[in-house]
C-alpha cells in the first residue's frame, strides 16, 4: 500500500513539477508522441473489449444467455455506463506504473512485473469504484476481467520487442558467428541472454557445455546443454562453431587449463568471461570480452599476496625505486603510491619510460607526493647525490640490463650497469642509512651460462655481503621470466603472429618458468616485509612451461592452425641460452615462510675479502673493450659456464692477425 500511494506521489510531482519537460518531450517529439498515443488508444481499446469479454465469459460467450439472465441487462448498461471512469482510472494507473514511458525494446522482468502490477491495481480501482458507485455485477466478471485486461496489455508491450528481436536474428543469422559457451552457470545463463537480445552482438549461442550431468540435455536460454567438456571438439565440428566462450569465472585455474587444452584442439578463438560480479557491478559487459591469455594456460593459481597487510611498512616511508621506468619498475611505483607514501623516487636513465610513469601517476594520484630523477646508477656522484638528498627509507634496485643475446656481445656493458651499479646503489644506501635495500634478481643467476645471469649473480652476492656493513637489512629477489614484460617472448610472439609468421623458436626442447607482472611484483613487496637480511627469496612457480608449446597455444588462441597458417621456425639455441632455468643451486636450502609460495635460500658462504680484490679488478678490466672480461666472471662466480663462440671486439681483431 505505501508503495501505491508514493508512485502516486512521484506521478503528481512529475506531472506538474517538471510538466514543461514532460509536453515538451511529448510535443516536440513527434515519433515519441505517436508512440505514447498509440500506447493510450491500445489500452482503451483493451479496456472495452476487457469489460465486454468479462461478462460474456461469464455466460459462455452467450449474448442471448446474458440477456435472458437475472440482471443480465443492468450489467450490459452498468458496464457501460462505467466505462468512460474505467478508462480514465486505468490509463491514471498505468502512467503511475511507466507503462507509457517505458523502453519496451528492451523490456524484461522489471517491466512484465510492473504491467501486471498495473493491470491487477487498475482491475482493484474498478471493482472498488463500481461497489461504491452501485454498479452492481457478477463477482467472476471482475477476476475475468482482470485476467483478460493483463493478457492484452502485455501482448501489446512485448510482442513489439519478439517481433523485433525475431527479425534481427534472422536478418543478421547469415554474417553472425556460432559461439559454444562452455558453462551453464550463472554467468553463462547472463552471457547467453544478452548475446540473444542485444543487437550490437552479431552471435549466435549454438550449444553449451558443462560437465554436470544433472544439466546435460537441458535447455539455458533456449540453448541445449549437449554434453561435458569430452563433446567440445566433436560439438564444434557439428555445429560449426567459430568462437568458444568459457565462463567459468570461478572455477580453479588448474580446471580452465584443462577446459582450455581440449578447446586449442580446436580451429575456434577463444574468449574467457570476467567474474559475474563484475556484471553486475557494471564494470565490464559482453562486449568486453577478453581473448585467453598465456596466463590461464600455466596451469596454476596465481600468487595471491593480501598487499594491504604487508605494505604498512612502505606507508609515511620515502622510497626509492631505480629503473622505475621498467616493467617491474613501473607497476611497483604504481603498488608503492596506491600506500601513501611520504615520498616515491623514480630513478631511470631513459626518460620516456620515466615520463610515462610520471604522467600515468599524476592523473592516478594527484596528491601523491614524488619526484622523477633521470640519472644512470654508474654515474658514483649522481646515485650519492640522490640519496643523501632524499634518504629514503626503502631501495627496490631494479635497474639493469637484463636481454640475454644483447648482453652476451657487449659484456663489459653488462658489468658496468649490472654489477658496478648495484655495488655503488649498495654502497650509497649504506652511507645514506637505508633501512631496506631489495635486489630484483633472475633465475638466470643459478649456474648461469650467459653474462647477463652472471652478473646478477654478482650483485646476489654484493647484496648478501653488504647486509654486515650498517644498519641497512639487504635481501634479493629471485624469480623467473615475466609474461608481458618489455622484450619478453610473449609480446615477440604476438608480432609474429600478427604478421603472419613465422613464430621463431630456438629449440624444440627448451623450457621456461613463467610469472606475471603482478606476481613478481607482489613477490617483490612482500620480501620487503619479511626482509630480516641476506636473504634470497625465491616464488615457489610451479611446473616450467615448453616456449614451444606456449607457441602453439597463441598461434591457436589467434584463431591459426600450427604449421598450416603459421609457420613455426627453429632457429637453434643463443650463445649463453639454456635448455631450461632452474630456481636454486644445489649449495642453497629451502627454508619455508608465512607464504607457502614464497621460498628462502640459505645463502652461500664465500670469502669476501678475496671477492672485492677480485671485483676491482673486474671493474678496471671492464673499461677497456679489447678485453673479454668473461674470462674474469668465472673467477667471481664459479658456477658460471663459458661458452665461446660470441667474441669482444678485441678478440674479433686478434683472430683478423690470425687469419
Amino acid at each position: 500500500m505505501r508503495t501505491f500511494f508514493q508512485n502516486i506521489k512521484q506521478f503528481f510531482r512529475n506531472m506538474f513539477q517538471d510538466e514543461h519537460v514532460f509536453f515538451r518531450s511529448l510535443f516536440h517529439n513527434k515519433q515519441l508522441f505517436i508512440r505514447r498515443m498509440g500506447l493510450i488508444t491500445y489500452d482503451i481499446l483493451a479496456v472495452m473489449a476487457s469489460s465486454a469479454l468479462g461478462i460474456l465469459l461469464r455466460f459462455d460467450l452467450s449474448y442471448e444467455e446474458m440477456i435472458t439472465a437475472t440482471g443480465g441487462a443492468v450489467w450490459q448498461d452498468n458496464i457501460w455506463h462505467f466505462l468512460p471512469i474505467n478508462i480514465a482510472l486505468t490509463i491514471l494507473i498505468f502512467s503511475m506504473f511507466h507503462l507509457y514511458t517505458s523502453l519496451w525494446s528492451y523490456a524484461g522482468v522489471p517491466e512484465m512485473t510492473a504491467t501486471v502490477s498495473a493491470c491487477l491495481t487498475a482491475s482493484v480501482a474498478q471493482a472498488l469504484a463500481m461497489i461504491l458507485l452501485n454498479y452492481s455485477m457478477p463477482r467472476s466478471y471482475y477476476f475475468i476481467y482482470a485476467l483478460i485486461l493483463t493478457l492484452l496489455v502485455l501482448m501489446s508491450r512485448f510482442a513489439y520487442r519478439l517481433f523485433r528481436t525475431f527479425v534481427q536474428k534472422r536478418t543478421e543469422k547469415a554474417k553472425s558467428i556460432n559461439v559454444m559457451v562452455i558453462g551453464a552457470g550463472e554467468a553463462g545463463n547472463s552471457l547467453i541472454r544478452e548475446m540473444a537480445t542485444s543487437r550490437y552482438i552479431q552471435k549466435t549461442v549454438m550449444c553449451v557445455i558443462d560437465d554436470d550431468s544433472t544439466k546435460i540435455g537441458g535447455f539455458i536460454q533456449g540453448v541445449r546443454i549437449v554434453g561435458g567438456r569430452d563433446a567440445i571438439i566433436e560439438s564444434a565440428a557439428k555445429y560449426n562453431i567459430d568462437e568458444i566462450i568459457v565462463a567459468m569465472p570461478g572455477a580453479p585455474r588448474r580446471q580452465t587449463k584443462e577446459i582450455l587444452d581440449i578447446c586449442k584442439e580446436t580451429t575456434c578463438e577463444l574468449k574467457t568471461l570476467p567474474g559475474i560480479y563484475q556484471l553486475v557491478n557494471g564494470e565490464v559487459n559482453v562486449s568486453q570480452l577478453r581473448k585467453v591469455s598465456v596466463e590461464d594456460l600455466l596451469g596454476r593459481e596465481p600468487v595471491e599476496v593480501d598487499l594491504n597487510s604487508i605494505m604498512e611498512y612502505v606507508t609515511g616511508k620515502v622510497v626509492l625505486v631505480t629503473g622505475g621506468g621498467g616493467s617491474i619498475g613501473s607497476e611497483l611505483c604504481r603498488q608503492v603510491a596506491s600506500h601513501k607514501p611520504k615520498l616515491l623516487i623514480i630513478f631511470d636513465i631513459y626518460e620516456n619510460c620515466a615520463y610515462d610513469i610520471q604522467q600515468e601517476l599524476v592523473e592516478a594520484y594527484p596528491d601523491l607526493n614524488f619526484r622523477v630523477l633521470i640519472g644512470s646508477v654508474r654515474n658514483t656522484k649522481r646515485v650519492q647525490d640522490v640519496m643523501m638528498t632524499y634518504r629514503p627509507n626503502i631501495v627496490y634496485h631494479a635497474a639493469a640490463h637484463k636481454h640475454v643475446p644483447l648482453m652476451e656481445t657487449s659484456p663489459n656493458e653488462a658489468i658496468k650497469n649490472n654489477v658496478m651499479g648495484t655495488w655503488k646503489v649498495a654502497e650509497a644506501s649504506v652511507q645514506a642509512g637505508v633501512d631496506k635495500f631489495v635486489l630484483i634478481s633472475t633465475d638466470k643467476a643459478v649456474n648461469p651460462t650467459n653474462i647477463m645471469g652472471a652478473t646478477k649473480r654478482i650483485c646476489e652476492m654484493i647484496v648478501q655481503s653488504y647486509n654486515h656493513r650498517g644498519k641497512t637489512v639487504f635481501v634479493a629477489v629471485r624469480f623467473g621470466n615475466v609474461l608481458g614484460s618489455n622484450g619478453s617472448v610473449i609480446p615477440l610472439f604476438r608480432k609474429q603472429i600478427e604478421a603472419g609468421g613465422p613464430v621463431t623458436v630456438t629449440d624444440a626442447r627448451i623450457i621456461r618458468y613463467f610469472m606475471t607482472i603482478p606476481e613478481a611484483v607482489s613477490l617483490v613487496l612482500q620480501a620487503g616485509a619479511y626482509a630480516k637480511g641476506g636473504e634470497i627469496f625465491i616464488l615457489e612457480m610451479g611446473e616450467p612451461v615448453k616456449i614451444l608449446d606456449l607457441a602453439k597455444n597463441l598461434i591457436r588462441l589467434s584463431g591459426y592452425v600450427p604449421g598450416e597458417d603459421i609457420e613455426i621456425k627453429f632457429t637453434g639455441l643463443r650463445p649463453g641460452e639454456k635448455l631450461y632455468e632452474e630456481m636454486l643451486m644445489k649449495e642453497e636450502g629451502m627454508q619455508e615462510t608465512a607464504n607457502r609460495l614464497i621460498h628462502i635460500g640459505k645463502p652461500i658462504e664465500f670469502d669476501e675479502e678475496e671477492f672485492y680484490r677480485e671485483l676491482e679488478e673486474l671493474k678496471e678490466l671492464s673499461k677497456d673493450e679489447d678485453l673479454d672480461v668473461r674470462k674474469w666472471i668465472e673467477k667471481l662466480v664459479p658456477t658460471y659456464t663459458y661458452t665461446p663462440g660470441i667474441y669482444t671486439p678485441g678478440e674479433c681483431r686478434e683472430k683478423e692477425k690470425q687469419a
